[in-house]
């Protein structure tokens, strides 16, 4: 019992960076946290945090010891549940996603998961920067686009589609594009996440891919920011569905090029190797796949099956 207790305290100081915030989580002293992980590396007799005046980064062997302790501690919570079927959701939950997705849709649906779990504990990091679940203590991730070959399992939760919208002030002194081809008039915020950024994909009646070569003075990388300047008047954007829902339904942003299909990147949830995956990690992957799926339909255009797909860098 007293090593899982110094196996959890060094998890949280993995995760949090240094002794005084891993007291506060834990309800103890930094002092009592510090004799913990002192006592972890002289029974396994490697050094596990280079300690500075401010935080503690993990040493190599730190990095290995956290991903195992971390295979242990969640075994450990798999056989509690098996045992306590009906036991309420509990502990520490991290999840990593995208910015404009968790603002728009994961945000939310965590928010209503974390209310039916009061004694489950939901950290949600919103950051386009891929994290690495292991070294960062994450339980989930949830990413856009392709996925590079990993170590980490895999499961596709949902669709990201993209649409292609102006504001009424823009379209009241400019012609809408009658064709994809048309955006190369100019008039468009380029999306500097895209690869190339000014390369815009869409799709005909038929299925036959259509690569539109876009023009526009102004070039953001923030899809929030491309959205506020659309709605001000600023030009056409080609931004997440989700996204831009509401401003399409209460008219502050008008869809344009409706005959044609869209662009659109798989959505897929990551989490490290396991075989049984702890319920609350399995709760939430269910959560935000179906808020993902209620949203789908209406404004999509064509069906997956015909979507085209891309990674976004």
């Amino acid at each position: 019992m007293t090593e899982l207790v110094e196996l959890e305290t060094f998890v949280a100081t993995a995760r949090l960076g240094s002794f005084a915030a891993a007291a506060q989580q834990l309800g103890v002293s930094a002092t009592m946290v510090g004799r913990r992980i002192q006592m972890l590396e002289a029974r396994y007799g490697g050094r596990l945090l280079e300690r500075t005046t401010r935080v503690h980064k993990l040493t190599v062997f730190g990095t290995q010891f956290l991903e195992q302790s971390l295979r242990i501690l969640e075994e450990l919570a798999v056989l509690d549940e098996l045992a306590s079927p009906a036991k309420a959701l509990q502990g520490i939950l991290r999840i990593s996603a995208p910015t404009t997705l968790g603002v728009a849709t994961i945000g939310p649906a965590i928010a209503e998961f974390a209310k039916a779990h009061p004694a489950l504990s939901v950290e949600l990091s919103l950051s386009n920067r891929r994290v690495d679940l292991v070294s960062e203590g994450y339980d989930l991730a949830i990413r856009v686009g392709d996925l590079p070959s990993s170590a980490l399992v895999s499961r596709r939760i949902g669709t990201c589609r993209l649409t292609c919208c102006a504001a009424p002030s823009w379209l009241a002194t400019h012609h809408a594009p009658a064709t994809p081809l048309d955006l190369a008039n100019g008039g468009c915020i380029i999306n500097s996440n895209f690869n190339p950024a000014d390369v815009w994909r869409f799709m005909d009646a038929g299925g036959n891919a259509i690569v539109a070569k876009v023009a526009g003075n102004l070039q953001m990388d923030s899809d929030e920011a491309q959205r506020s300047v659309a709605k001000q008047g600023g030009g056409i954007a080609y931004l997440p569905l989700d996204l831009v829902r509401t401003d399409i339904a209460d008219g502050s942003l008008v869809q344009l090029l409706k005959d044609f299909g869209t662009d659109s990147m798989p959505i897929h949830a990551l989490y490290p190797s396991r075989r049984q995956l702890p319920k609350r990690v399995s709760g939430a992957i269910e959560a935000i796949t179906t808020s993902l799926r209620a949203g789908e339909p209406a404004m999509y255009g064509m069906s997956a099956s015909s979507d085209t797909s891309r990674h976004f860098e």
